[in-house]
């Protein structure tokens, strides 16, 4: 055997499964070594943003890594916008780099670059192979690196002589590092503070998102009138009929100052302080009041779980939490809007649905439409870096295909990484695609008031603008072989809506609305 296949073998040992590629020359080996077994499921993306978007939503459904196959230094720059939201969102990935065989890098050639530069920057764990014998070792150390606490990435720089050349063993899995136990003090400082009578936040992120850790929350809510909130961009929120609810934090800066000002302590569980996205003028950074206790619970990398059972049950007095009910709110017009599309998901959506929130502008209200909506899981944008959400909806799809993902997508970041939606085609992913098309950078209109860089003129607006040429989301959807409509009034589109998700298979609905906030600046 050869280092490729041992390193194969290794992998699947490990629990590997599937693997997004957009492979090149220096991975060869690896690709054969692939399509010679049915344990690793092989999925082409054609570009490496979508390879790594994808892993981060298989990852976030699933618990567990996929293997990216990256193709020398500037594969891996390709991939990096995505790995920095999958890193945000703790996702577990194994990216398998491809590099020069060890003797040609002396040559110089074109696609040399200083790959380790490029992944130390968003892996958490990186090596590169120094034989065909350490091949297979490195792979099962970096599975184990990626399941490492809350979640990894690792990256495995892999020269091409080390997979061609011979190698004679595969390793056994290793166990990853466990997340770590609460100690008892922090445990006693918390319960401290949630009896001080001071008003209080939970302020919840990670895994302390999910049903069972959101119950615990929502009794130590109830027992100590305590307010749970969340993170701005959760990684995966478990929201909706028969679920605690929860307060999100909300993005803009100075709404967010407003919100957080009546807290005096914030307890962070799975979260950090909460900050401003972008510095403003005038505006702070931090966006809790000067004067609020911050006290970290329990990080990403802790039991957050078996953390927030201990707190609960130091409450034994308490009532149960109040769940959310199912509540659809009424179209109010015909207008298609955020809140009359998201009034229409809310009614349709099925139970256990995925909604991959990439909407930018328009996700305030879509948010806040489906508060009410059947138990789904909510996928943020947790790095802020656009071109996430139809990757991660088709790397949530082959997490779990028997889920109805639901993707709500700005038109353009969805231009960041389209290349996606020829994966859905080809892997016939149960996606229904709401393009939320403004012809604008429409969130850019409102951050130029934000902050304060003078009255725009129409050279300035027009590098927020995307009418000229307008973008035809149908056809590029079709071209793939991916069933598409658009709409521009509401009933037209509850009718699209509703139709897609009874079917299976990739739908795109284009659904052309109004740039109401563009249009009042351009005034």
């Amino acid at each position: 055997m050869n280092g490729a296949h041992t390193l194969l073998e290794t992998l699947m040992e490990a629990g590997v499964e599937v693997c997004f590629a957009n492979p090149g020359t220096s991975e060869m080996h690896l690709v054969t070594a692939i399509g010679k077994t049915d344990k690793v499921r092989p999925i082409l993306c054609l570009f490496e943003g979508v390879v790594s978007g994808a892993a981060d939503g298989y990852a976030r459904i699933s618990g567990k890594p996929a293997i990216t196959l990256l193709h020398l230094g500037p594969g891996y720059a390709n991939s990096m916008a995505n790995l920095h939201n999958a890193k945000r969102a703790n996702s577990a990935i194994v990216n398998i780099v491809g590099d020069h065989a060890v003797w040609h890098h002396q040559h110089d050639a074109p696609l040399t670059s200083d790959v380790e530069a490029h992944v130390k920057i968003h892996s958490h764990w990186f090596k590169t192979t120094t034989s065909a014998e350490d091949l297979s070792l490195a792979g099962a150390e970096a599975v184990a690196a990626s399941l490492s606490g809350a979640g990894k990435i690792a990256t495995l720089v892999v020269p091409a002589n080390h997979a061609w050349e011979a190698s004679s063993k595969s390793f056994d899995r290793i166990p990853p590092v466990p997340l770590s136990t609460i100690s008892d003090e922090r445990l006693e400082a918390a319960k401290r503070l949630l009896k001080n009578g001071k008003r209080t936040g939970l302020l919840l992120g990670g895994s302390a998102l999910q049903e069972q850790c959101l119950a615990y929350a929502g009794s130590i809510a109830g027992a100590t009138g305590a307010t749970i909130l969340s993170e701005t961009f959760p990684a995966c929120l478990q929201r909706g009929e028969g679920r605690v609810p929860v307060n999100r934090v909300p993005y803009f800066a100075e709404q967010a100052i407003e919100f957080l000002d009546e807290y005096e302590q914030l307890i962070l569980i799975g979260a950090p302080a909460p900050v401003a996205f972008f510095a403003y003028p005038g505006v702070k950074s931090t966006l809790y009041s000067d004067h609020c206790l911050i006290e970290e619970f329990a990080g990403r990398d802790d039991d957050i779980e078996g953390a927030l059972e201990s707190l609960s049950g130091s409450f034994p007095n308490n009532n149960d939490p109040a769940l959310q009910e199912y509540e659809v709110p009424d179209v109010a017009n015909q207008s298609l809007t955020p809140a009359t599309i998201g009034a229409v998901v809310c009614r349709h959506m099925k139970e256990e649905s995925i909604v991959v929130d990439e909407a930018i502008s328009s996700g305030l209200e879509l948010y806040a439409q489906t508060i009410g909506a059947k138990k789904h899981d909510w996928l943020a944008i947790t790095g802020g870096s656009i071109g996430y959400g139809l990757p991660v909806a088709l790397g949530a799809g082959i997490a779990d295909p028997d889920r109805k993902i639901i993707a709500l997508q700005a038109d353009g970041s969805a231009m960041y990484t389209l290349q996606a939606l020829w994966s859905m085609s080809r892997e016939e992913i149960d996606v229904v695609i709401v393009l939320l098309n403004n012809s604008s950078y429409n969130i850019l209109n409102v951050e130029l008031l934000r902050t304060r860089s003078g009255e725009p003129n129409a050279k300035t607006l027009s590098m927020l603008d995307l009418s000229d040429p307008v973008i035809d989301w149908v056809k590029i959807a079709q071209s793939m072989k991916v069933e598409a409509y658009k709409v521009d009034q509401i009933d037209e589109f509850n009718d699209k809506f509703s139709m897609a998700m009874e079917r299976s298979g990739p739908c795109l609905i284009e659904a052309i609305m109004s740039q109401e906030i563009g249009e009042a600046i351009k005034r």
